[in-house]
């Protein structure tokens, strides 16, 4: 009986609060009426009302209770005091003593010295602060568990009201919400820069009726929605019976969530309370969210982000707010998106201008197709798929790593400045895309490029490449949601090799494992996959996927030239094993009839320091060896290049890498093994110009960086830059970088 009178009295709140906002005039007079709501029903003389003006700036917007001279001047940082705790923590603070609480912060302008007892609650939604709701009483007492959830469930409408609009008001914590320019400072997945407008890759769903009127009817809505979601589920489950067990693995964690009973309690609890269904699933997908956020535990955060997810399902269910909205994709259009996979963004094709991801990593799928398209992608934008609303006005650095939301005229000016400058630069370069890399010394480069997908391939001609020196055949497997046939791989091979019009393609053997996981494969659960069962370690314990993918690029070639390489060739043997495979698919087809290719390259990745001491007899077995330099400095430097706090930490220009590299191309000169680089350093042109100097005389690299590179090799002299680095790593510098720049500096290349 308690427990109905506290709902019926919540529902009453909710019910009052639902009329002051039918109720007319501005933001900060339905605040006021709100606190004073909120006291009287809470039985409490003090009910506050604190928002976020910035992201670690609190400020108190309304109050009844306290002086009203504080509102809008009394402020605190994100953490401080009880209030700034409770933000921070996202957590319920309900004390009867709050002076005697750890991190008690007193503020003698609100006159708050004469309440006691402190109850705290979160304002959130789906698991972003937004501000704090606050009850004081001047009787020492704790706030009981059903007079904390009133407040949760009162501090559930506040957000969905301020997400709204209901608030908007004079002053930064009260201003308009998706209308304020935003700064997100992420991490760089591929060079470039873009100004478009937000296409979101899953639009947001918006609660327009957190207040309901009859509880029985919205239980009942939850109800047939939450059938409706579970039939889905299942149907899901049964489409993926074939399916690899890791997929089956979470939709039977969605049918756990979808039938279990503590869920459906808590939401038709709070549906009592006086909410609606849709924000009944939001309150619990919002607290999932701030738990979420709190663990530490791997496993809990996989399965409370299935609960998220499922929690999306739900509520597009009971909105109707589908992720086909009706809504035309806008001219320039840059992609938004927590996370997504290949399929799905090579669905958008190259249309567009920039992709923004809340997750994601430099080695993902999606900075793989970024660069193959040589558009800027940043990741780790931290609560950009939140603020983002679809057609905002988007600025995308991927240089820098920063996304500018609703920009100021001012920093859109000097961001069209920036790339005119680099489309400039880019005429530049075309001047001479027929032209060799040919040094001041006299000395010829070999620029090829990147590659791994058909688009790709019309940048062979236009980007002033040689050939392509890296093929990633793994995309057309990641693609997919069935392993390949051996007929369609032969077929798009074939086509690769007819648009690369006779110059050289070196196809990578399957690339999978670490970041790079296959739908249909089941991956190990590895503490650290980088370094584990992936590349040709899955190929030699997978010999007939290996087999399959090597007789269709023998059929592909069909009668032409044909270079294969194995990546991650760590000890000799791998490369004898993966060679043989190669040579028992020749013999097959020759058995069959087929013709075979007119030559016949087979080289390794070197992308392990082992290798590099490997016994001579390894260099002269190979055909040709490709020095992987994104993992070989990730191990040798034992700096994972996913981990942001150390993989900028590490220089390529190190003389002791540097002297590494010249220990390589010693041992492949000695066997005659001709030797390439390739990875994100060869297009960067310092670090090109510095390798070519060293002795490397093939690079390889994403097709946007073939002019820059090529420019800068045109004017210098790699002898003299030779020596300038030997003098640097003679004079006992850790980095010949900055001798290098001063020696750029002084030619005129740098400014």
């Amino acid at each position: 009986m308690a427990d109905r009178l506290v709902e019926s009295e919540s529902r009453k709140l909710l019910g009052r609060l639902s009329a002051v906002m039918a109720e007319g005039g501005a933001g900060q007079a339905r605040l006021d009426r709100i606190v004073g709501l909120i006291a009287s029903s809470m039985k409490t003389e003090v009910c506050s009302i604190y928002l976020f003006r910035d992201a670690d700036t609190l400020e108190l917007c309304a109050t009844e209770g306290l002086k009203p001279e504080a509102v809008h001047q009394t402020r605190m940082r994100l953490g401080e005091g009880l209030v700034g705790r409770t933000a921070r923590t996202r957590q319920v603070v309900n004390t009867a003593d709050a002076p005697a609480e750890p991190g008690f912060r007193y503020m003698p302008e609100t006159g708050e010295e004469r309440y006691s007892s402190f109850c705290g609650v979160p304002i959130q939604r789906l698991g972003e602060p937004m501000g704090v709701l606050v009850v004081q009483s001047k009787s020492a007492r704790q706030f009981t568990t059903d007079e904390v959830y009133a407040l949760e469930v009162v501090a559930m409408v506040l957000a969905e009201m301020t997400e709204l609009g209901a608030f908007v008001d004079t002053g930064a914590a009260l201003s308009a919400r998706h209308q304020q320019a935003v700064m997100f400072r992420g991490t760089t997945g591929q060079e470039g820069a873009a100004e478009g407008r937000v296409w979101l890759h899953e639009p947001r769903v918006v609660v327009t009726n957190p207040i309901a009127e009859d509880p029985a009817v919205e239980v009942q809505r939850l109800r047939d929605a939450v059938d409706e979601l579970r039939v889905t589920v299942d149907d899901l489950l049964s489409g993926a019976a074939t399916a690899n067990p890791d997929q089956v693995q979470v939709l039977e964690t969605y049918r756990m969530f979808a039938n279990s009973r503590s869920w459906m309690r808590r939401m038709e609890e709070d549906i009592e309370s006086g909410l609606s269904a849709e924000a009944a699933v939001e309150k619990e997908q919002s607290l999932a969210r701030s738990r979420m956020n709190r663990s530490g535990d791997h496993y809990m955060r996989e399965r409370l982000s299935d609960l998220d997810d499922l929690s999306n399902r739900l509520l597009r269910i009971l909105t109707g707010q589908g992720r086909d909205t009706g809504a035309e994709m806008p001219e320039n259009p840059v992609l938004v998106a927590r996370n997504i996979g290949p399929g799905e963004l090579l669905e958008y094709g190259k249309k567009l201008k920039g992709i923004v991801l809340e997750d994601g990593s430099v080695g993902s799928h999606a900075a793989i197709v970024a660069r193959a398209w040589a558009i800027p992608l940043v990741i780790h934008a931290k609560n950009i798929t939140s603020e983002a609303l679809n057609g905002d006005v988007i600025l995308v650095d991927g240089d820098q790593g920063a996304v500018h939301l609703r920009p100021e005229e001012t920093v859109k000016t000097a961001f069209r400045d920036k790339i005119a400058m680099q489309a400039r630069a880019l005429e530049r370069y075309a001047s001479i895309r027929d032209l060799k890399a040919e040094a001041l010394c006299g000395t010829t480069v070999s620029l090829h490029m990147n590659a791994g997908l058909m688009a790709d391939l019309p940048s062979l001609k236009g980007s002033g490449a040689e050939g392509v020196g890296l093929f990633r055949t793994e995309l057309q497997f990641l693609i997919r949601n069935k392993m390949p046939k051996r007929a369609e791989l032969s077929a798009l091979y074939a086509r690769v090799m007819d648009s690369a019009d006779g110059k050289r393609v070196a196809f990578r053997t399957l690339d999978i494992g670490s970041d790079k996981v296959l739908s249909y494969m089941k991956p190990n659960d590895e503490p650290n996959p980088a370094m584990g069962w992936r590349a040709i370690r899955v190929g030699l314990d997978k010999p007939g996927v290996l087999r399959m993918q090597l007789q269709a690029l023998i059929r592909a070639a069909n009668g032409r030239p044909l270079s294969v390489m194995f990546p991650f060739i760590a000890q000799p043997s791998e490369f004898r094993t993966a060679r043989a495979e190669f040579d028992k698919a020749m013999e097959r087809e020759r058995i069959l009839g087929h013709p075979l290719p007119e030559t016949v390259e087979v080289g390794a990745m070197l992308e392990t320091p082992s290798l590099a001491w490997a016994p001579d007899s390894f260099f002269h077995e190979v055909d040709f060896l490709s020095v992987g330099g994104n993992d070989l400095k990730q191990f040798y430097f034992a700096a994972d290049r996913e981990n942001e706090r150390v993989r900028r930490r590490y220089d390529t220009l190190d003389v002791s890498f540097m002297s590494f590299l010249d220990h390589i191309l010693a041992r492949a000169r000695s066997a005659g093994t001709p030797v390439s680089f390739c990875g994100e350093d060869a297009g960067r042109p310092m670090e090109a110009l510095c390798l070519a100097a060293l002795g490397f005389r093939t690079l390889s690299m994403r097709p946007a960086s073939v002019g820059p590179v090529k420019h800068l090799i045109r004017h210098c002299n790699l002898e003299t830059l030779r020596s300038v680095i030997d003098e640097s790593r003679a004079a006992g510098d850790e980095s010949v970088r900055p001798a290098v720049t001063k020696w750029l500096t002084s030619q005129g290349w740098l400014m």
